[in-house]
C-alpha cells in the first residue's frame, strides 16, 4: 500500500507535536522575566536578588528559576521606621553590584520590567506604592505584610481586582517541607496545629503583621481556610499566644518564639494518622520558585481568600488583646475593615 505524501506529512506532524509542545513549554519556562523591586529597606531585597541574579545555593533549583532576573529597583521603602530606612544605602549598594539599575521613581521602573516584587518592609506605604503597579497591570508579589492595617489589606485586594492585576503574597514559611507535607495529608486529617516564630512588633502595625505572620502562615498552610474566632493570651513564659478555632472542630495555635524550647521557627501538626514537625524555614528558594511560576502564568499559589483570612486572624488577635483575651470572630473584624475601606 502506498501512503500519500500528504498523509506522511500529517503523521510526522502528529509524532512531532508532543515534542514541539514540550520544547515550547521549556522555552516559555526559560523566557526572561525582567523583575523590578520596589523598596530596598529589607534584607529580602538583597537575598532575592542574589538568588535570582547570581544563583541559588542549591544548583538543582537553578532550572526552576531560569530566566528570572532583577533588572531595576526603586530604593525608597519606609520613611519613618529607623530599622528599615537605615538599611537603604547598604542594600542599594549590594543590589547594584549584582547588576541592578537604580531608578528614581516607581513610574520610571514600570516600563523597564515585566513583573514587580514589592519588598518595602513598611506595610503603611504598600497601598501608595502598589497603585502605580495596578495601573500597569503587571503581576506583583507583595512581601509581608500586605499592609499595616486590615482595612488597607482590603483596599489593596479590591483595587487589584478592579484593575485586573494579578497579585500574590506569602511568607516563605508556607513552603517549608514539613508544612507542605502536612497540608498534603501526610498525617491524615489534621485537627490541631501549633506553630511558633519570632513575633517582634512595630507600633504602627497590627502586632502579628510585622513578624508573627511567619508562624501564623504556617498554621494556615496546614489547616487552610475556616478560622472562626480567636483568643489572645500569653504563654507560660509571658510571650504572645493566640488560639484560633476552625470549622470542623479544628484548632490552630500560634506562640511567640523564645530562646529555650521554641527557638526560631517550628511547630507540630497532629492528624488522625500521627503527628509531624512543621513550621521550619527552608530558605527563600521555594518561595521564589512559586513567585516565578506566578509571574509566568498569573496563577496564584495561594488564594486571596485564604490570605485575607490570615490577616483577619491577626487583626482579631489584636482586638482580643484589647478586650482582655475575649474571643473575637474573624467576621466581626472583616466587616469593620470592609466598612472602613469603603469610606
Amino acid at each position: 500500500m502506498t501512503i500519500k505524501p500528504w498523509k506522511i506529512a500529517g503523521l510526522c506532524a502528529l509524532l512531532v507535536a508532543p515534542f514541539a509542545s514540550a520544547a515550547e513549554k521549556d522555552k516559555d519556562n526559560n523566557k526572561e522575566i525582567r523583575i523590578g523591586i520596589i523598596g530596598l529597606d529589607t534584607s529580602h531585597s538583597t537575598n532575592f536578588t542574589k538568588i535570582l541574579n547570581v544563583g541559588p545555593a542549591n544548583p538543582a533549583d537553578a532550572p526552576k528559576l531560569a530566566g528570572l532576573k532583577v533588572v531595576a529597583a526603586y530604593a525608597q521603602g519606609s520613611r519613618d521606621i529607623p530599622e528599615s530606612y537605615e538599611h537603604i544605602p547598604e542594600y542599594t549598594e549590594e543590589v547594584k553590584k549584582m547588576g541592578v539599575q537604580m531608578v528614581s521613581s516607581i513610574e520610571e521602573l514600570l516600563p523597564m520590567v515585566d513583573a514587580v516584587l514589592l519588598e518595602t518592609n513598611d506595610g503603611k506605604v504598600h497601598l501608595e506604592q502598589v497603585r502605580p503597579v495596578f495601573k500597569s497591570k503587571k503581576p506583583v508579589f507583595i512581601d509581608k505584610p500586605v499592609a499595616a492595617t486590615l482595612a488597607d489589606c482590603v483596599r489593596i485586594v479590591d483595587e487589584a481586582a478592579a484593575s485586573g492585576t494579578p497579585i500574590f503574597t506569602s511568607s516563605a514559611l508556607r513552603f517549608g517541607k514539613g508544612t507542605v507535607e502536612a497540608r498534603s495529608g501526610k498525617v491524615g486529617t489534621v485537627k490541631e496545629v501549633t506553630a511558633y516564630s519570632p513575633a517582634k512588633t512595630e507600633k504602627s502595625h497590627v502586632d502579628l503583621f510585622w513578624y508573627g505572620i511567619h508562624g501564623v502562615e504556617s498554621v494556615f498552610t496546614v489547616l487552610g481556610k475556616g478560622a472562626v474566632q480567636v483568643k489572645r493570651g500569653t504563654t507560660a513564659d509571658g510571650l504572645i499566644e493566640v488560639t484560633g478555632e476552625w470549622s470542623g472542630g479544628r484548632t490552630g495555635i500560634f506562640r511567640e518564639a523564645n530562646t529555650t524550647d521554641r527557638k526560631g521557627f517550628g511547630g507540630t501538626a497532629k492528624g488522625d494518622k500521627g503527628e509531624m514537625a512543621i513550621g521550619t524555614f527552608d530558605g527563600y528558594e521555594p518561595l521564589l520558585i512559586a513567585v516565578g511560576e506566578f509571574f509566568r502564568t498569573g496563577e496564584k499559589p495561594v488564594t486571596l481568600e485564604e490570605t485575607m483570612e490570615i490577616y483577619a486572624f491577626m487583626e482579631a488577635a489584636d482586638e482580643s488583646k484589647r478586650r482582655g483575651g475575649a474571643a473575637v470572630t474573624l467576621k466581626e473584624v472583616m466587616d469593620k475593615a470592609r466598612a472602613e475601606a469603603a469610606k
